[in-house]
């Protein structure tokens, strides 16, 4: 049965999510890790286990006196969509005992303490987990020219040494590129980059994850794509909000750190809440008003909709709804006398909205058919998002992961534009998810850049990209798209996974599988026996970042400065020496590979540390460094004067912004645009928002994959609520009648601390669906399901809940593949093997449109908790 309360997903019955978090507290006695291989975190029931981390010759877990050592800072450096936190761990002799968060300062909502996560603080189930790569392996039955290649993912492994491994792998990479040029070998990563480059470039991919369609048509129509340009106002500005729409997004769960904490401010300020979004989230129960469940991949139907009903019903003496001079001056497209330069004027938004274009207008009941929400709500979101003043209309990412969703964001902002929500105070629209959840704008501090210099004069043999949904085909079947519908031959012979999960984290497994299989040479470097490593042929294991030397991270009003923890384990490296040793084996100088030392590109992080100025204007070095400080890191470098010193910085490990109202460091994205669009003009062709974005039309031909149109015109997606049907028209479902949303789950950062057991065991990797749907198939909560798609084939045990939306189903995205070769299901609930790739539009992943059918499993294969699942380890090599 589920470890679910009946409330919903909201933690472990036997340990609620607090108590979890306490585990890292100092105060609470709690001892994360004990020793320098493993970690003492207590199970959380059960009985003991042959792999428990305990049980590889640690001292057991329990509170130790925390004496002799010291707290370093030792963050997170995964990309968690998190707001960067703060983590320390208490080292006595290169041994970690405790961690802890944030209590570098007294905690405020202006200047809050950036605490860790339930993730962050099972860091050390990684660094010190029983599945780490110790030593190089190399695969059994591998041999130069791919040996068995058919037994990649099934072979057992043999230890070699690092020079045997670095010498088969540049011999390799060598002979492959002698016989089939550069153009033969894909990296998928890029910890090796510099190497390749050295060499001539390798074949690379490329195609927006994350973002969806925000990456490019978000820049394009001049609204930004939500994390290198945001389009919000700051966190401090939300608290003036009346209303904040949430569209498609779940903070809680995706960004987790302090964002839940700003809408939470916002809320007490007296923010109303209303969350648009299939699954009755975490997030929309903390902070929901109103619920508004809607069909993944119609979101843009439903805005139309909306639309609609405020053009209807706009009067602008009696029922002011529309604000048509923010459109008249601030937008190009919207109506035929605001068309920009060379457009077709019947080639307009408002025309297509009322039908006049193509003779279907898009009226709520139109939207309702295809989105799920009824007519009369329709009507009544436009009047509440159009009649409250200080609305922030804001939306992450997932609704934009479907396919053929290019003209999504246009849509999103035409709805922000008619309303006049941007670029006032409380006024907002734009994406607020991942690490800039809650808190857009500028930067207030950063870090210098390492010194490392680029490569110069190398001729580039290949640059060849392939876009992620066509990565596997592009090996199966030896040619790729390039652009303009060009489709051209390629023969990729090796695989380099250099920092990344491609195999598990790209659409498509199970014809990754097949791929890699097809593939003369799979290496991968990491420091676990993920999916990639498990269908190499040579394996490098590499060092975490508490094994390295230093890193920093941060956020708008913060900077992190962290230190390594641990020496390397077992033989790990470091990809940077990798990467030196194997160019050096292949004719690169070592001092290319590696011209700046590790501890040189820290001082020069530190140095060129900046924070902006009183009132935010101008900027100000941030560190102040002594000639001491010079002499005993062992670096070349001129003392400064800044407002931390090396040494506080050093021992805190953060420098946090002081905030407070009014303090001149806040932002009001687009305010002086809307009030001189002529003097500030934004960065698109025309300097408005691009409600008619020939540019984005174009880019999307270019791609070579489909052709949209100029407006935000709705099409249905591959894959979407409509592929459902066997007929649509006359309402005939088809063999996949429920659509699959793949949520960012509370347990992992995409796939990263999937290996985690104290993780797999609070937040167990389970298929959501709803109430009405279990019932008409006779299934209850602890069943394991067989989920299928026209991709694969997935096994997972239920959760019914009444706070999905009928028709729906989710399941977390990031869980490690455990394919059964004997019957083709997967044991391990990776969404990636249901999810084909399908290429649309410019090319994004489109997660979110997946149709599937679910039915009790019957077969033989035993699906035990994950919890009690054995470690990933290759077979043969302990």
């Amino acid at each position: 049965m589920s470890d679910h309360a009946d409330d919903g997903l909201t933690g472990p019955s036997s340990l609620d999510r607090r108590d979890f978090l306490k585990w890292g507290a100092v105060a609470g006695g709690s001892v994360l890790a004990a020793g320098g291989v493993g970690a003492g975190l207590p199970l959380l029931k059960g009985p003991r286990l042959p792999w428990d981390i305990d049980d590889i010759g640690l001292p057991p877990s329990g509170p130790v006196p925390l004496t002799g050592g010291e707290w370093i800072p030792a963050p997170c450096w995964h990309n968690c969509g998190g707001q960067r936190c703060l983590l320390s761990a208490y080292v006595v002799e290169g041994r970690v005992l405790a961690v802890k968060s944030d209590d570098t300062h007294p905690d405020s909502p202006e200047t809050p303490q950036m605490r860790a996560c339930a993730r962050g603080r099972a860091q050390q189930g990684q660094v010190f987990g029983p599945d780490r790569l110790r030593y190089p392996m190399k695969r059994r039955n591998w041999e130069p020219g791919g040996g068995r290649r058919e037994l990649r993912g099934e072979d057992e492994w043999e230890r070699i040494s690092w020079d045997e491994a670095l010498d088969l792998t540049a011999a390799e990479l060598e002979r492959i590129m002698a016989e089939h040029g550069n153009e033969s070998v894909l990296e998928l990563g890029s910890t090796l980059r510099r190497l390749f480059t050295a060499l001539g470039g390798a074949v690379t991919n490329w195609g927006s994850t994350s973002w969806g369609t925000w990456y490019h048509t978000g820049p394009m129509i001049g609204l930004g794509d939500g994390l290198s340009s945001t389009s919000h106002n700051d966190r401090l500005d939300l608290e003036n909000c009346e209303l904040i729409v949430l569209w498609g997004g779940n903070p809680a769960w995706s960004a987790q750190g302090n964002s839940m904490y700003y809408y939470l401010q916002a809320r007490r300020a007296g923010a109303k809440f209303l969350f648009i979004d299939p699954y009755y989230n975490d997030s929309a129960m903390t902070l929901a008003d109103e619920w508004v469940p809607v069909r993944p991949g119609t979101d843009h139907a439903l805005a139309l909709g909306m639309a609609y009903a405020l053009l209807d019903e706009d009067d602008p003496e009696r029922n002011p709804l529309v604000d048509w001079d923010f459109l008249n001056r601030c937008t190009v497209g919207f109506d035929p006398d605001h068309m920009p330069e060379g457009a077709d004027p019947a080639d307009n938004v408002r025309d297509y909205i009322l039908g006049r274009r193509d003779g279907v207008p898009k009226t709520p009941e139109w939207a309702a058919r295809i989105c799920g929400v009824s007519a009369p709500r329709i009507r009544r979101l436009a009047r509440r998002i159009a009649r409250t003043r200080r609305t922030a209309l804001l939306t992450a990412w997932a609704p934009a992961r479907t396919h053929d969703s290019d003209s999504w964001p246009q849509m999103f902002l035409t709805l922000g534009c008619m309303t006049g929500h941007i670029g006032q105070q409380g006024r907002m629209t734009g994406v607020s998810c991942w690490e800039r959840t809650a808190d857009g704008g500028p930067f207030l501090v950063g870090a210098g850049g390492t010194g490392v210099p680029p490569l110069r004069g190398v001729p580039r043999r290949t640059t060849a990209r392939i876009n992620n949904s066509e990565l596997w085909s592009a090996i199966l079947e030896g040619e790729y798209t390039a652009g303009d519908g060009d489709r051209r031959p390629i023969d990729l012979r090796a695989i380099v996974h250099d920092g990344a999960s491609a195999l598990n984290q790209v659409s498509g497994l199970m014809k990754g599988i097949e791929a890699h299989r097809r593939a003369e040479f799979v290496l991968t470097l990491n420091f676990v026996y993920n999916p990639n490593a498990r269908f190499s042929d040579i394996v490098l294991p590499v060092t975490t970042q508490w094994e390295r030397h230093s890193y920093f991270k941060g956020n708008r009003d913060h900077l992190i400065w962290a230190r390594q923890v641990v020496e390397p384990q077992y033989e790990a490296r470091d990809d940077a020496w990798i990467a030196a040793e194997l160019g050096r084996r292949m004719g690169i100088d070592f001092a290319d590979m590696l011209p700046v030392s590790p501890e040189q590109q820290t001082f020069n992080r530190l140095a060129g540390a900046w924070v902006v100025g009183p009132d935010g204007r101008g900027r100000e070095r941030l560190v102040t460094i002594t000639k001491d400080d010079i002499r005993e890191m062992g670096v070349e470098g001129q003392p400064q004067e800044g407002r931390i010193t090396l040494p506080e910085f050093r021992e805190k490990g953060i420098y946090l912004v002081p905030r407070r109202p009014g303090d001149g460091l806040g932002h009001i994205a687009f305010e002086s645009f809307r009030r001189e669009p002529e003097r500030h003009p934004l960065s698109t062709r025309s300097g408005r928002f691009e409600l008619h974005c020939q540019r984005m039309a174009e880019f999307v031909r270019d791609v070579g994959f489909s052709r949209i149109d100029p407006i935000p015109v709705y099409r249905p997606p591959a894959e979407g609520y409509e592929e459902t049907f066997d007929d649509f028209e006359r309402g005939i479902k088809g063999p996949h009648p429920l659509q699959l949303i793949t949520l960012h789950y509370r347990r992992r950062t995409h796939s990263v601390f999937d290996n985690v057991g104290w993780l797999r065991e609070s937040f167990p990797q389970e298929f959501i669906m709803s109430s009405v749907d279990a019932e008409a198939r006779d299934l209850a909560t602890g069943d394991v399901v067989l989920i299928r798609s026209r991709h694969g084939s997935v096994l997972r045990p239920l959760f019914v809940t009444e706070r999905m939306m009928p028709g729906v189903v989710a399941l977390g995205e990031g869980a490690w593949a455990d394919v059964d070769f004997r019957t083709g299901l997967d044991r391990g609930g990776a969404t990636n093997v249901l999810n084909g790739a399908r290429p649309t539009g410019q090319g994004h992943q489109g997660w979110n449109t997946c149709a599937v059918e679910v039915t009790r499993y019957r077969g033989p294969q035993r699906l035990p908790p994950d919890w009690r699942q054995p470690p990933r380890q290759p077979k043969g090599a302990v």
